[in-house]
């Protein structure tokens, strides 16, 4: 099969002068060359197809693909996720993950949480702050936890993310829409134990590979998975496999957002436990990083079994089997 690659290559937005942070979520060449080993060692023919401009030229030019492995993020506005998949599926070119409509509503932190709280779903109370007029709003029992809507790999969340007081609050908003020009989420802050659950598979065949604890050492940033640990993760945090009936429950809870977002092929559920030990609903991430070894998902993987090359399988193998009704 020909399967067309899409991604956004850190190397190449460093070059034309996008920052360290801006940049935090897209990926290194390494990454690129494993998925496509991946592919090419289960008898695929690749070709390298790159970020959005490419592939728009690439389209233009007339050339399509039987599947594209699509990990794009994007780089402007709550749909930047969704524009690839947009685009393939106007083109009627299947592509592995979560289609436009989902992967926009997972970006968008609030609206995610506003869909699982709706099926019933634990998750955090909220607020959405879009200006410093909404923070006199927020009414939410202290300690509160304040990060941008629509960031990933922990963008935008520090030590001071964990909110103490008013005062606290309206600083850290203030400096968060200054920075990201977008709302910030705040909620409740929950002081238990923290989650991450991968998931692979489509309606009645998805199932949870593994469940991980998130583990903060002592020489890492307190209370936070946040941009600065997870970027020296291997220097400051545990990643442990765990198999207790907490950690059961986070998996079953887990399972219950992936289809109730109706997310596709593969992915990642983060949870954190409340003062009761009850796995809560953080957020989603529909296309998890695919690194081998620094990636959330393939360290899961690999601390439960599945080599990277079994992980890239079976998530083409779900693509092609959903594809293929």
């Amino acid at each position: 099969m020909k399967i067309g690659m899409t991604y956004d290559l850190r190397a190449d937005y460093l070059a034309a002068g996008y920052g360290e942070e801006e940049t935090a979520e897209f990926d290194r060449p390494d990454t690129i060359d494993a998925i496509e080993g991946a592919l090419q060692a289960l008898g695929h023919q690749t070709d390298r197809i790159g970020n959005l401009d490419s592939l728009v030229k690439r389209l233009a030019g007339g050339q399509r693909w039987e599947l594209v492995f699509n990990i794009t993020e994007g780089l402007y506005g709550f749909g930047r996720e969704a524009v690839v998949p947009a685009l393939l599926d106007a083109y009627r070119i299947p592509y592995t993950f979560s289609d436009p409509l989902m992967m926009s509503v997972t970006l968008h932190k609030a609206t995610a949480k506003r869909v699982i709280r709706d099926l019933g779903i634990p998750t955090p109370d909220f607020a959405l702050v879009r200006n410093l007029a909404e923070v006199e709003a927020v009414n939410l029992p202290y300690p509160i936890f304040a990060k941008p809507v629509a960031e990933g790999t922990g963008k935008g969340v520090t030590p001071v993310s964990k909110i103490s007081s008013p005062d606290q609050l309206q600083t850290v908003c203030r400096d968060l829409l200054a920075t990201y020009r977008q709302p910030v989420l705040v909620e409740t802050f929950l002081p238990g134990r923290e989650f991450t659950v991968g998931i692979v598979g489509n309606g009645d065949q998805a199932r949870a590979i593994g469940v991980i604890e998130v583990i903060l050492l002592a020489n890492s940033e307190p209370d936070v998975y946040s941009y600065h640990n997870k970027e020296i993760c291997e220097e400051v945090i545990e990643y442990r496999a765990v198999d207790d009936p907490e950690a059961r429950e986070a998996v079953r809870v887990a399972l219950e957002v992936w289809h109730g977002l109706d997310c596709r092929d593969a992915g990642r559920v983060d949870l954190r436990s409340d003062k009761q030990g009850r796995p809560n609903f953080i957020e989603i991430n529909p296309i998890a990083g695919l690194h081998p070894e620094h990636s959330d998902l393939c360290i899961i993987a690999t601390k439960f079994g599945i080599s990277y090359q079994q992980l890239i399988s079976d998530i083409v193998a779900a693509a092609l089997k959903r594809v293929e009704g």
